[in-house]
């Protein structure tokens, strides 16, 4: 009596091995469907399967593969339905407009005034020597004129948005302003001579050079990234697509 629950209870792990298998097999057999492509218009985003139409029936514009269209607007709205206000759009790396692409002019000005002759002596000795000269010898305070020229190109380089061009207009002026701090510095306390040498000297051309250019650095900073309700808005239209 006690070997017949044993004996169907291994009839039953039998069956049921047997029914895994089977089961096995049968989904082997069926497997999954192919990746299959997707198109879309690129105009009003109607989607198409691979081989389906070339062609927008509605639109009439050729279709492109899905992946590589940029964010739809109900894509870039917020989870609210409100669609990203235009100072918060994300701009091109190569956008240089709102006062960005000439303050970077500025900037690269400025570096290049920093190695050219400040300053020339006649007395005691004649001699030039540029902003790196006087900043090596025994005037190191004047590096700030390159350090800002050199911190301002990422700081408006690394703003992707009008908000963040905006947001950076105090640190931007403060950079730009450091040129013209140190020379009016130099100015303030001029080179002397030491133990009654007569010490003779004219300030070149790229000196006021430098000074110009900060200053014209520090009104651009401060209009950076230009009026919030002035912004020129190309999405949600069908400007330069040919519409059938």
């Amino acid at each position: 009596m006690r070997a017949q629950p044993e004996e169907h209870k291994h009839h039953g792990n039998k069956t049921s091995v047997a029914l895994s298998f089977r089961e096995e097999m049968n989904f082997g057999s069926i497997g999954y469907a192919g990746r299959v492509g997707l198109l879309a218009c690129p105009f009003c985003r109607e989607m198409f399967e691979e081989g389906e139409e070339k062609t927008c029936p509605v639109c009439g514009m050729e279709l492109t593969n899905f992946e590589k269209l940029p964010p739809s607007l109900d894509a870039l709205h917020d989870e609210g339905g409100v669609p990203t206000t235009p100072e918060l759009e994300t701009l091109p790396w190569t956008y240089l407009g709102r006062g960005k692409g000439p303050l970077l002019v500025l900037a690269l000005i400025g570096i290049a005034l920093f190695f050219l002759p400040w300053v020339r002596l006649t007395l005691p000795y004649i001699d030039a020597k540029s902003g790196f000269d006087l900043a090596t010898d025994r005037l190191g305070w004047l590096w700030a004129s390159f350090v800002g020229w050199s911190v301002l190109i990422p700081t408006v380089l690394s703003r992707r948005n009008i908000a963040q061009l905006r947001g950076a207009r105090v640190a931007a002026a403060a950079l730009a302003a450091a040129p013209a701090v140190a020379i009016a510095v130099l100015l303030l306390f001029p080179p002397h001579g030491k133990r009654g040498i007569p010490v003779r000297y004219t300030w070149d051309w790229s000196f006021w050079a430098m000074l110009a250019v900060s200053l014209f650095a520090v009104a651009v900073s401060v209009r950076l990234g230009g009026r919030v309700d002035d912004i020129k808005v190309t999405r949600g239209t069908s400007k330069g697509q040919h519409v059938h």
